[in-house]
């Protein structure tokens, strides 16, 4: 089934904040609205095949955000964590009259999905995590509770991004001559090889969509004392993941707590306990030299503290663990994702 498949259509929307670019079925403006929050380096055609799978009740809605897809390519304040996407999210329910959608979040989408129900937790029927960047951020954390391995957040933010790739995505490599290549990320990282996905080139093209620069991908860096060397800056996406930056360790406050499903990869290369982009797991191995000891992030055991403290505060969080699958679930297991997912939304309905 193609891209072209009449039940898809693409439009850009004005909200207060800036324009948006949105897919989704039009036909269905008074189902139960579906919101699919796509990760970092992709845009909203990472959500396609998910939303055909969804049956007439929903309302499948994905966004392109700021940076990424045809969304207005806005900077982002990393001060504010990845607060200036899920206000771009409640700016556009407001343009569209969205009222308490299910939020389901793949990676980067996963920690603006828990921002925005830690601050509108009235307004979201279901949450569904898809391998979801943890809760304390990407790098530069140690144990279940997110502790900072240095106070300036050493290890995490712009600087811990591979300027080759980010120079590939720049110039539109559409290759596979590098490891580094944005084709052969997608391939290695992405997914769990060997398997290709069949839309390997629209995703690629996806890929390229991804600004670069100090206000976006990978966004800005300092010099740390501390190994290795680099400390978050204030601008971009890499350092609105930063701890110093992103934490919600508070989710079980929040009421009502609708129900939360978590779905990851047990491949995963990207969001793991031994994640390939942690540079902490990275000096470990010896790929990055002059490693000093610093512990890997525990990214999947933060995520699973964070969840075990909203379920014992009376949310209901489940797990599902999908064997041979890496990091991008819902492409390589379809009909298993849609059938948890669909399961949670009709819990949340």
């Amino acid at each position: 089934m193609s891209l072209s498949t009449p039940s898809l259509t693409t439009r850009r929307i004005p909200t207060q904040r800036l324009t948006v670019q949105v897919t989704e079925c039009v036909d269905r403006e008074h189902a139960e609205p579906v919101v699919l929050i796509h990760g970092n380096v992709s845009s909203s055609v990472f959500w396609h095949d998910t939303m055909r799978d969804l049956p007439e009740r929903y309302r499948p809605i994905a966004p392109d955000l700021r940076g990424f897809g045809s969304t207005d390519p806005l900077p982002v304040d990393a001060t504010r964590g990845v607060r200036d996407y899920s206000d771009d999210l409640a700016a556009l329910f407001d343009a569209l009259g969205v009222e308490r959608p299910h939020l389901v979040g793949w990676s980067l989408g996963g920690g603006i999905a828990l921002q925005f129900l830690r601050d509108h937790p009235s307004a979201v029927r279901s949450l569904t995590l898809v391998n979801p960047v943890s809760p304390y951020g990407f790098g530069g954390t140690r144990d279940h509770d997110g502790t900072l391995v240095s106070p300036d957040g050493a290890g995490s933010g712009g600087g811990a991004a591979n300027p080759d790739f980010v120079q590939r995505l720049a110039r539109g490599d559409r290759s596979e001559e590098s490891p580094l290549s944005p084709r052969q990320v997608l391939a290695t990282c992405y997914v769990k090889p060997p398997l290709r996905p069949e839309r390997e080139d629209e995703y690629v093209e996806s890929m390229l969509t991804t600004r670069t620069g100090d206000d976006h991908y990978p966004g800005d860096s300092t010099p740390s004392e501390a190994w290795p060397g680099i400390a978050p800056g204030t601008r971009g996406v890499l350092n609105c993941l930063a701890p110093t930056h992103f934490r919600i360790d508070d989710l079980h406050t929040v009421t009502p707590r609708p129900p939360v499903l978590w779905v990851r990869g047990e491949d995963d290369v990207i969001v793991s306990d031994t994640s390939l982009f942690d540079l902490a797991h990275l000096g470990a191995i010896g790929a990055v030299p002059g490693w000093d000891g610093t512990p890997a992030q525990p990214m999947i055991a933060q995520t699973r503290h964070v969840l075990d403290l909203y379920a014992k505060a009376g949310g209901r969080v489940r797990e599902v663990s999908v064997p041979d699958a890496g990091h991008a679930v819902h492409i390589e297991r379809r009909e298993e994702f849609a059938a948890a997912l669909l399961e949670t939304l009709a819990e949340g309905a």
